[in-house]
């Protein structure tokens, strides 16, 4: 929070992290609460798209006071989250990998990966936070099929595809001992591979009470989709997670 010079008020933002809608999109859902939002007693929205930070929106309100400000970002938070709903993964300084961690450490799950689009983005990502040690096992980078199989086993063939992707989070799980895993195969271009255009990405998710692969479809050049791939599965397997800890409560 900072103190405005002119009139002594207090301007006070919160930012929500999303995933999984462009900022179009975003603005078309949100059209009634933007309309609301152009009074004078109210906080100001804007959309910040940050990459595979995800895409923010940043609550900035004007009060009198502390309080005053923290009540009216926790009625829009609410006002937003409302209309939103999974598409929000946190606020201010979380990220996608944080949450994540997070929510296996809550479950007392440990997490693995293994990875061959990506090449050791989502590893890095994962172990950029700190304390990730007592959750994230570790990632398989494989870049080359021969290898990927000589460490994680699966049939010969293609290696992006459904089955391969399901064969490498399960190869993970079992080579790295965790409880949950996840792989990421797909193209990142500029040509196609498999029969499979850029852009394409398989996630695949095992754990307790799962055991899917999502086909996906990403947008952008070579190294865009290489770090929408990271964002994206892992949002996916906050999903499995967040479905896990709803039946338990």
């Amino acid at each position: 929070m900072r103190r405005s010079g002119d009139d002594a008020a207090v301007i006070a933002s919160r930012v929500l992290r999303t995933w999984g809608e462009s900022e179009s999109g975003l603005n078309e859902r949100l059209d009634d609460i933007i309309s609301e939002l152009e009074g004078p007693d109210t906080p100001t929205l804007a959309f910040l798209a940050s990459g595979w930070e995800g895409l923010k929106i940043r609550l900035t309100a004007k009060a009198a006071n502390t309080v005053i400000a923290a009540a009216q970002l926790d009625e829009w938070e609410a006002r937003l989250r409302a209309e939103l709903g999974d598409l929000v993964f946190g606020i201010d300084d979380d990220t996608m990998e944080s949450v994540v961690l997070d929510q296996c450490r809550r479950a007392g799950f440990t997490l693995g990966a293994a990875e061959s689009v990506t090449g050791g983005l989502l590893g890095g990502r994962l172990t950029g936070v700190p304390g990730s040690s007592d959750v994230f096992a570790g990632s398989s980078v494989s870049y080359d099929a021969r290898i990927m199989r000589a460490v994680l086993g699966g049939s010969v063939g293609p290696v992006v595809t459904v089955s391969a992707s399901r064969e490498m989070a399960h190869g993970a799980q079992a080579v790295l001992g965790v409880d949950v895993a996840m792989s990421l195969t797909g193209v990142a271009g500029p040509t196609e591979q498999d029969g499979q255009p850029a852009g394409t990405l398989f996630v695949g998710l095992v754990g307790p009470g799962f055991d899917d692969v999502v086909p996906v479809r990403l947008p952008g050049q070579r190294e865009q989709m290489r770090q929408f791939s990271v964002i994206t599965a892992l949002g996916l397997l906050r999903t499995r997670l967040d479905d896990i800890a709803s039946d338990q409560v």
